[in-house]
């Protein structure tokens, strides 16, 4: 086992200001509630890690945001890329500007529940488009062999940008339910929340922008979705309202799906997905403008539309989520585990109900986590992701955390 040497003695001094630690021979054991653990690096060398996912043969899938799936093997990242992807458009070969804003690229990847036996994973990226654009694509393909092949497309949002180059906030999440459901987070693109509100994309149906899609996992609609039928409607969206949403987590027990998503300066939600429901952006939130710190919306509630289950206020740029089911940290069984960008957290939240009722920092100061998966035998993966700025940027590492005792 490789542990962390240079990059945590570099982390070491944030990582105290928000927990409580203690040094040993070998690692920093950073103490919580329940659990103390260290931080061992699994290997280096992803640029913009964007999410990842174990294959049953004990492979580490990862998505680099600049257009690759990557192979880690046995702690160690093979040189060559998966071939066999659609073109993607990544920064440096679209339009957007390298300005620190959220770039179009490589987003996530889950396999089928079935995967070891029909080998099929699902992929979500922003494919090119007439304006040099693109918008978010679902495609989904057999991969055998160390490659992709019978790639096929399921979804291509109809979620126009604002008209400029900085359209970004793409959204692009994936879960599939195991019921035979697939869902599909789509961004705002960027649309400015000023004027009539209640105008913005997000506001409407006959655009993705801003919207959770649900179809079959084959990419049908299902019939019960909650605006099939009605004229002038995209009948894939299951909900609508949303800004940016970056993480989504099906409930293992009930089944209940949950996104968090960016708020503008302040307000990240947390959400809870039902049908047919508008979740408010940009008529209600809790966020003010990035320049002018002015408030965006006309309220925080109003009838019609659904509030959050929670928020963070400053924002801390959500990300990566998951419940933990594993057996490394009993004592977070069932809880939420939430990454973060901007406010470099792992963040657990205690759910009762369908109410948070306690929040807890686990690491905070280490770094832009992107993406937080839950891997064999339970240990806790997560992608880092450097520089918000760059566009390749300095490579960074996966990281995972090991259980050292139950306290």
């Amino acid at each position: 086992m490789k542990f962390l040497l240079n990059p945590l003695i570099l982390w070491t001094a944030l990582v105290l200001a928000a927990c409580s630690s203690i040094e040993n021979d070998t690692a920093t054991i950073i103490r919580t509630a329940f659990h103390d653990f260290s931080v061992d690096t699994v290997t280096g060398g992803l640029v913009h890690p964007f999410s990842m996912v174990f294959t049953p043969e004990g492979d580490l899938l990862v998505t680099e945001r600049p257009g690759r799936l990557r192979i880690i093997r046995d702690d160690v990242l093979v040189d060559d890329p998966v071939e066999g992807l659609p073109e993607i458009l990544a920064i440096g070969q679209g339009a957007m500007p390298q300005d620190g804003r959220e770039q179009a690229g490589m987003r996530d990847l889950i396999l089928h529940p079935d995967f070891a036996e029909n080998r099929l994973l699902y992929l979500s990226y922003t494919k090119p488009g007439a304006d040099s654009l693109g918008n978010i694509a679902v495609v989904r393909g057999r991969f055998e062999n160390d490659r992709l092949s019978d790639v096929e497309e399921l979804f291509h949002a109809d979620a126009f940008g604002n008209g400029s180059n900085r359209s970004s906030q793409w959204g692009g999440r994936l879960a599939l339910d195991g019921k035979g459901y697939l869902f599909i987070t789509i961004g705002d693109r960027q649309w400015p929340s000023e004027g009539d509100l209640s105008a913005h994309p997000s506001q409407s149906l006959s655009s993705h922008n801003g919207t959770t899609i649900r179809l079959h996992e084959d990419g049908r609609v299902p019939e019960d979705n909650p605006f099939v039928g009605q004229d002038g409607v995209h009948p894939e969206i299951w909900t609508y309202g949303h800004r940016n949403a970056q993480g989504l987590a099906i409930h293992p027990e009930t089944g209940d799906v949950w996104l968090n998503e960016h708020g503008p300066q302040g307000g990240d939600e947390l959400n809870l997905v039902r049908p047919g429901l508008n979740y408010g952006w940009p008529v209600i939130g809790f966020g003010v403008n990035y320049r002018t710190g002015i408030a965006i919306h006309s309220a925080t509630h109003q009838d019609g539309m659904e509030p959050p289950v929670h928020i963070w206020v400053p924002s801390i740029g959500v990300t990566g989520m998951l419940f933990y089911t594993g057996a490394a940290f009993p004592d977070w069984r069932g809880d939420m585990i939430v990454a973060s960008l901007r406010g470099e957290q792992l963040v657990r939240l205690t759910l009762d109900g369908q109410q948070v009722a306690r929040e807890e920092t686990l690491i905070s100061g280490m770094g832009r986590i992107r993406d937080v998966r839950q891997g064999p035998e339970g240990i806790i993966y997560l992608a880092m992701d450097g520089d918000a700025r760059g566009f390749d940027g300095d490579p960074t590492p996966i990281v995972r955390l090991i259980p050292t005792r139950v306290r």
